[in-house]
């Protein structure tokens, strides 16, 4: 090898090692959010991927993120699954024609659209708004709410994003006086 090859290698390795590492420091919370998904994807107890997607769209449009975190953040869906094989398992009837009314409403409203969650945030809010008064729809919405605020072990509210938003403080640490009788 020659002088001038080993300096071309070792011009390109140190310039890609530079390329990658500020390639990974931009995209890290990606990366990250990435595999926590990949991970709670495998955790799915009651929902299809497919059936997942729909709930994380309907809840997203139902509690949306601006400049503060939504049910997306709050990772909600997880909740919603989780209640339905738990506290919520009398609600799986009403999870299961929802699907089939929200996939023939979506059809309804938008004969080219195979699925809720492809719709645009707007065409989402228009099938939604039509579907407002039904079981499903409200089930999801009271899931929702309880998923952005419950206690995160319980699959909701990820990072205490419902928590902080709201401003409460779950340390517990109360300081006398309790109430008048302490005085």
């Amino acid at each position: 090898m020659s002088a001038e090859e080993s300096s071309r290698r070792k011009f390109l390795i140190s310039s890609m090692t530079g390329v990658s590492t500020a390639w990974l420091a931009t995209n890290w919370p990606a990366i990250v959010q990435a595999k926590e998904q990949s991970q709670n994807a495998a955790d799915l107890a009651f929902f299809t991927p497919a059936q997942a997607a729909e709930i994380d769209a309907m809840s997203a449009q139902i509690f949306p993120s601006d400049d503060t975190p939504g049910a997306r953040e709050a990772q909600v869906v997880y909740f919603i699954d989780l209640g339905l094989t738990t506290f919520a398992r009398d609600a799986q009837p009403i999870y299961t024609q929802g699907f089939q009314d929200l996939q023939a409403k979506t059809r309804e409203l938008f004969p080219d659209a195979k699925l809720f969650s492809k719709l645009t945030a707007a065409q989402q809010i228009q099938l939604l708004t039509a579907m407002e008064k039904t079981p499903f729809f409200k089930t999801v919405r009271d899931h929702t709410v309880m998923g952005m605020f419950a206690n995160p072990k319980h699959g909701g509210n990820y990072n205490k994003v419902g928590w902080k938003l709201i401003g409460f403080d779950d340390e517990l640490s109360f300081k006398p006086p309790f109430g008048y009788y302490d005085r």
